[in-house]
């Protein structure tokens, strides 16, 4: 089980690493619909000016930390609190809103609410898995 901890650990990272450079790529490849879906949500009204800009380079930017093993645990952070706040609003808009704007981009704009709302919650709790693991081998024997 020791062998398997790292490489565990590996594999989410990379699905994470594919994750969110498919999904920040997407976004800017029809940023202007980004833009526009963004500043249709009700709950960010005030934050459409420079949320899709934040959006897109805080992806590229966890994907890069998850690249190496120096950054790996702060990446692992970084996508489980990213993870979490778009699980959050992705519920948020599902209970309160009759207006609901994807702003996913690329494949994931075709999942429904209720499938992008498990597929978040997969994601932070395969960022908490990655964490927990990575942290217990980055430790030393007792």
């Amino acid at each position: 089980m020791k062998k398997s901890k790292p490489i565990i650990v590996k594999f989410i990272c990379y699905f994470l690493i594919l994750l969110f450079c498919y999904a920040a790529i997407s976004k800017l490849l029809d940023f202007e619909n980004f833009q526009t879906q963004i500043s249709a949500s009700s709950l960010l009204d005030g934050s459409s000016q420079f949320l899709p800009y934040t959006i897109i380079i805080v992806e590229f930017l966890i994907a890069g930390l998850l690249c190496y093993r120096k950054t790996g645990t702060t990446g692992l952070i970084g996508s489980f609190i990213l993870m979490l706040i778009f699980t959050g609003y992705t519920a948020l808009l599902l209970s309160t809103s009759k207006n609901l704007p994807c702003s996913c981009g690329g494949i994931l704009e075709k999942m429904s609410w209720n499938q992008h709302l498990y597929f978040n919650i997969g994601c932070v709790i395969l960022s908490i898995i990655a964490l927990g693991l990575n942290l217990k081998c980055s430790r030393p024997a007792d």
